[in-house]
């Protein structure tokens, strides 16, 4: 075998030089591996695919990275979660915050085992809560008829300002008369949501959790801006729960409430709390401001939460006592207030984001009557229709039920 190969590599060896140099080169240059021939690249086609290409770039850019930014690596390397005050002892609270943060992994890394991520779909609580519970101390308004000939006064009404789209609730005391134009219709709650923030509180002082008299330090992480003047206090201010309930309820300050969720343990408290209460369309789903309005509520369940401020199995009287207070001294009185009769008080929460104005409250006229009212107004950003609605319908409805 091996003298075969000698053979045909002497014969080959020969043969080359036998050949003309100029042949012979021409058999080596067939031999060499040849190099391959550029494609000619269709500008066209190169175009397309380059446009292709920076146009899915662009979406990942834009919608997906934000998303897992904020998700995930923000959380992780940058936390910014509002702690809440403590009294407990340094090495307990250790412990408290260590076991906080490996839940705080895990509810990253496990988004979907949040309590509104799993409750909720298109703006409704998947878990609808029973309206009627056996457990809840929380009852129901009784109605007897609906005010027609106030109800047609309020149509009317609504004709006039077209921009405005108005939800109205209306219950008296006295013969459980009520008016409903879209009560059960979702409007963004504004401020109003601070009145069940407020409500859950008194119930947390009740259960031993806290009490009035406790005092938080303002930082930093908890000024938000809009309504309010905490947002320019000196950081390191101590306010005590009352001081802050009342500045969140008079003033509408949002950093009062961003405090107190925080000293309950978040907004999941308070959507606990309205769920227990058998409220299903109202929740807490960002700290305040809420411009965009993702706090949602109706005139119906915010006229259930007020109709059980009076009730002694849902507030003792010492938390009636100071919620009347706090909601009897609102600075701003421009809206259903505007629009009662001389000498009638008003107890309420009023809201403002601009596309939503609202007000709700209970009214005691001088004669004796007593009625819950509340009125949402979707409208035009900042409209001044919305405010005048308000009031007219105020008006009306405080004319047909105080004669």
């Amino acid at each position: 075998m091996y003298a075969y190969r000698e053979q045909r590599y002497y014969e080959e060896e020969r043969r080359l030089h036998v050949v003309p140099a100029k042949k012979r080169s021409a058999v080596v240059k067939k031999r060499l591996p040849q190099k391959a021939k550029k494609k000619k690249v269709n500008p066209i086609l190169y175009l397309f695919r380059l446009t292709v290409t920076l146009s899915l770039l662009s979406v990942f850019m834009y919608f997906v990275f934000p998303t897992c930014f904020n998700n995930l690596i923000k959380q992780l390397v940058l936390p910014t979660n509002i702690p809440m005050e403590t009294k407990m002892p340094s090495g307990m609270a250790t412990s408290v915050m260590q076991k906080q943060n490996k839940a705080d992994l895990y509810s990253i890394a496990n988004p979907i085992t949040g309590y509104l991520n799993n409750d909720l779909f298109q703006n409704q609580l998947l878990l609808t809560p029973t309206i009627e519970k056996s457990h809840s101390e929380v009852t129901t308004m009784y109605q007897t008829s609906e005010m027609s000939g106030l109800k047609s006064q309020i149509n009317n009404l609504m004709k006039e300002y077209p921009s405005i789209k108005p939800a109205v609730y209306v219950w008296e005391y006295e013969n459980g008369q009520y008016l409903d134009i879209n009560g059960d219709t979702q409007y963004s709650a504004a401020s109003i949501i601070k009145l069940p923030v407020l409500v859950r509180m008194f119930k947390s002082i009740e259960a031993g959790q806290m009490t009035i008299y406790d005092e938080m330090i303002l930082h930093d992480y908890y000024k938000a801006s809009g309504s309010g003047g905490l947002q320019f206090a000196m950081t390191g201010k101590k306010l005590s729960l009352d001081d802050l309930a009342k500045t969140m309820i008079q003033d509408s300050d949002n950093s009062a409430t961003n405090m107190i969720m925080s000293k309950m343990g978040g907004m999941d408290d308070v959507n606990v709390g309205l769920r227990d209460w058998g409220i299903s369309k109202t929740y807490v789903r960002t700290w305040l401001p809420d411009l965009t309005g993702n706090n949602k509520t109706t005139a119906r369940d915010m006229a259930k939460i007020l109709y059980n401020l009076d009730n002694p199995g849902f507030l003792n009287i010492n938390s009636r006592e100071y919620i009347i207070d706090y909601m009897s001294h609102v600075k701003n009185n421009r809206l259903i207030a505007a629009g009662l009769g001389e000498g009638a008080l008003f107890v309420h929460k009023t809201g403002d984001i601009g596309t939503m104005l609202g007000d709700a409250g209970i009214v005691y006229a001088p004669n004796g009557q007593k009625y819950i009212i509340v009125i949402l107004a979707n409208r035009p950003h900042n409209a001044p229709q919305g405010k005048d609605f308000i009031v007219k319908a105020s008006n009306l409805i405080y004319k047909s039920i105080v004669k």
